[in-house]
């Protein structure tokens, strides 16, 4: 490539380059502007005589034979001027890959959205024969407005020297897109700056084993579409499919995604003036402004002395404290720190400096001569009798003061009281109710019952074997399921009918005539599902077939026996009270277990669950010569 290509040169005389936005090898991406219509272009650029040049023309007349509104179409191809050039569709948004680099992963619903939008895309190009070559989260654009946009149909690949790919290779990057947007880890056959999936073994994890919360329907086709069986292809058609199902109604999602675009302007940031003091300059000539006073002074001149307006005496220019005040209109030591004084206005007196404060003694000073130490708080009465005796309080029989026969020490006031005469500040010393000991009295008989509560629970826990606290003691919490089963072993239980379960089938039967097969005790019968050219699962045709065991009435179930032909199978089972109509994972059940293996398994519950109907949900099958199908020998159910 000519190494003098710049921003600002033109190419056919049209398309004028802006920005450069990437380099691969000798090639080069542009951001151009096509002088004729006045727009944006994207501008792949490489060499004429580059070996890559055939492939690109070849690739964008293939590209341009796709139209559909996710795919940024090509609308020019040319060799000018030593230069081959593939002109696109200019998108302006955030590409998948720099929005999982600066906002994560995408939540289950959005990135279901995102890539059922590219698999659209597929199904139109697939459907040509275009296939992309090279779809990875780099080549995924999200625009301003929230829409999905693929760069580069079928013109990347060519670019990076890359075969012109397969659909099948198209399926594989969708699933590879799916993972990474929801654990912002690459998976796919193209390559990516988007960093790798982990592995096992060299089998990449599925994207439940990365990120913790992905539903299970993105979890099983990420796997089943990056890890394909033999012989086995899932379509984009397929995928659009699964992945539309799981979104159910998408309004609202194209708007939730302009919040993950990432903004590239720059925000200016306008700081607040500063607001302008005004100094006053004390040494200001005669032009300045007039003082406070309305005085002036000229350079040589002393202060003007104002003459004294009763001033009570004061020297001019001397205020009635002593201090100076200067007429100049600059501050004096008399006007500090208050403000300038009106104009004409005397400046004022200082404050009187503080007084000292009255001694205080830091202890009570000493009672009088003979008086008690604490005073009553009784207010005092009135004066009694002079006669009267403080010490008496035996009522009619002391006599009280001598020379006093008879007085019982107590006078009756006017009324019929009885004065207690005491002097003011001599009562008797009154025991002052201590502040608070009501409250602590009360605290101590709520700790006193909580304690007796306390003392009762434990003694109640001890008796029913358990702990204090009231949890399983350790040696009896931490037996397996194992130890519990051979403390009380399970039992057979009756079966009293075998219904085949097949909700998605055109007769809703599945083989009925050797159902009674499945609990006749002899494992040599076998029951047969009927054979199928595709596995079950999100991409097959089928979710599942099943069988329901009628136990007669409700039962404890503790263990399922499983004698099956062939593996693996992957199993759930279901205990309800009402036997089921359809699918019972579409119905919300949950399953009491799940297993997957075979040929005979021991399904034991966690725990025993009580229930009349077991069904018995086949999920995948195993593969046969002719196709997929299930076999079972005998099912034993033990309660």
């Amino acid at each position: 490539m000519p190494a003098s290509i710049r921003p600002g040169d033109v190419l056919a005389d049209r398309y004028r380059l802006v920005d450069l936005l990437s380099e691969s090898g000798d090639g080069r991406f542009w951001r151009a502007h096509d002088r004729v219509l006045e727009r944006h272009v994207a501008l792949h650029v490489i060499s004429a005589d580059d070996p890559r040049a055939e492939g690109l023309l070849a690739a964008a007349r293939r590209s341009a034979t796709v139209l559909d509104a996710h795919i940024l179409r090509v609308l020019d191809a040319e060799r000018s001027a030593g230069l081959c050039y593939v002109v696109n569709e200019w998108g302006s948004g955030t590409s998948l890959d720099i929005m999982l680099a600066t906002g994560g992963p995408l939540a289950p619903r959005r990135a279901a959205w995102l890539v059922g939008e590219v698999a659209a895309a597929c199904c139109v190009a697939h459907a040509a024969g275009v296939p992309h070559g090279r779809l990875n989260p780099e080549n995924l654009l999200v625009d301003t407005s929230g829409a999905v946009r693929v760069i580069g149909w079928s013109v990347d690949a060519a670019l990076h020297g890359c075969s012109e790919g397969s659909a099948e290779g198209d399926v594989v990057d969708l699933a590879g897109l799916l993972y990474a947007a929801l654990t912002g880890r690459w998976a796919g056959r193209s390559g990516s700056a988007v960093p790798p999936a982990p592995t096992d073994h060299d089998r990449v994890l599925r994207p439940r084993q990365v990120r913790a919360g992905i539903p299970r329907e993105l979890d099983t086709l990420c796997d089943e579409v990056l890890h394909p069986r033999p012989g086995r292809s899932v379509p984009a058609s397929q995928v659009r499919q699964a992945l539309e199902e799981f979104v159910g109604d998408p309004v609202g999602i194209q708007e939730s995604m302009v919040s993950r675009l990432v903004s590239r302007g720059h925000e200016t940031v306008v700081l607040p003036q500063v607001p302008e003091f005004a100094v006053r300059d004390p040494h200001a000539d005669s032009a300045g402004p007039a003082s406070p006073a309305g005085a002036t002074t000229a350079p040589d001149e002393g202060p003007e002395e104002v003459p004294d307006e009763g001033n009570d005496g004061a020297p001019d220019g001397r205020t009635d404290d002593g201090s100076t005040g200067d007429a100049t209109g600059e501050v004096t030591q008399a006007e500090l720190p208050g403000f300038l004084a009106a104009p004409g206005a005397r400046p004022a007196s200082p404050p009187p400096p503080f007084e000292e404060p009255p001694a205080r003694p830091l202890f009570a000073p000493d009672p009088p001569e003979g008086a008690p130490v604490r005073r009553s708080r009784v207010p005092a009465p009135s004066t009694g009798s002079a006669s009267y005796w403080p010490w008496d309080t035996d009522a009619g029989h002391h006599t009280g003061h001598p020379g006093h026969p008879g007085h019982t020490g107590y006078p009756t006031g006017s009324h019929g009281l009885v004065d207690t005469g005491w002097p003011t500040g001599t009562g008797p010393v009154v025991d002052d109710e201590v502040p608070g000991r009501n409250t602590f009295r009360l605290a101590a008989v709520l700790l006193a019952a909580m304690v007796v509560l306390v003392a009762v629970v434990v003694a109640f826990n001890l008796g029913r074997g358990r702990t204090p606290l009231g949890t399983v003691p350790e040696d009896q919490g931490s037996a397996s399921p194992s130890d519990r089963t051979s403390a009380a072993p399970a039992r057979p239980l009756d079966v009293a009918g075998v219904n085949d379960l097949d909700p998605q089938g055109e007769d809703g039967e599945e083989n009925p005539d050797s159902l009674p097969l499945v609990v006749d005790g002899d494992p040599a019968t076998i029951w047969r599902t009927a054979t199928y050219l595709q596995d079950f699962g999100p991409a097959g045709l089928k979710t599942g077939v099943g069988l329901v065991l009628d136990l007669g009435n409700s039962q404890e179930v503790r263990a399922v026996d499983l004698q099956l032909v062939g593996a693996p199978t992957e199993v759930s089972l279901f205990l309800t009270e009402q036997a089921p109509g359809g699918d019972p994972v579409a119905g919300g059940l949950e399953p009491v277990a799940e297993v997957s293996g075979g040929p005979e398994e021991t399904v034991e519950l966690d725990e025993p669950t009580p229930g009349r109907y077991l069904t018995v949900w086949f999920t995948d099958l195993p593969e046969v010569p002719d196709g997929w199908r299930a076999e079972v020998a005998e099912i034993v159910v033990r309660g």
